[in-house]
Order: C-alpha cells, then sequence, then structure tokens
C-alpha cells in the first residue's frame, strides 16, 4: 500500500528505479515477517534484518542528512533501538510459541 510515496522516498535518498526497489522491499520485509512468524531460518533473517535495517538508517537518515535537519541524528538512533531486537531474537531464536517450533516439538514427544 503506498508504493508512490515509498517509491518517493527512495528516489528522494537518490536511488535509481524508485518503483522497482519500493517492490523489492515490500517482498523482502514480507519474507522477514512469515521467518519471524513460523519460525523458519529465524535467526538468519533476524541477522539479515539488523544488516537491512542499518542500511536503512544510514540511506534514509545517515549523516549527510544531520546538517540539515537535527532531527535526522534522532531518527538515525532509532534504527539502533531495532538493531538491539533483533540482535536479542538472532540469539535467543524462536521461542516455544511459533508453529514451526511447536510442530518440532511436538513430533520428539
Amino acid at each position: 500500500m503506498g508504493m508512490d510515496a515509498t517509491a518517493a522516498q527512495i528516489a528522494g535518498a537518490g536511488f535509481p528505479f524508485p518503483l522497482l526497489l519500493a517492490w523489492v522491499a515490500a517482498f523482502f520485509e514480507v519474507a522477514l515477517a512469515l521467518a519471524f512468524l513460523t519460525g523458519l531460518y529465524f535467526t538468519e533473517a533476524a541477522i539479515v534484518a539488523i544488516a537491512y535495517v542499518l542500511f536503512l538508517g544510514v540511506s534514509f537518515h545517515g549523516p549527510d542528512r544531520w546538517s540539515n535537519n537535527p532531527m535526522e541524528f534522532g531518527f538515525f538512533i532509532d534504527h539502533f533501538t531495532f538493531i538491539a531486537g533483533l540482535l536479542f531474537a538472532a540469539v535467543h531464536g524462536p521461542g516455544n510459541t511459533l508453529v514451526l517450533h511447536a510442530k518440532r516439538n511436538s513430533r520428539r514427544k
């Protein structure tokens, strides 16, 4: 939803083919969400998401934008909160309540 607005943000950051990149990002984020919800490749997805969030922070709120708008630094720092949560998830895994994890445990009994 709102691909044109997302493409405008991507174009504003200086990337080529903004509409294509918006769709690629949407599919990538859906894949990450599925990995987190099912537990399939959970740790790997968390590590990839860390790189993605860091990329987004630098690309859209990085040092080149701080001089024009000091609030951009705060937006940049906010990304590290997400990274901390993703690091915690990568280390501790999906837990016992996710669908795939629950199925694996029921087979072992």
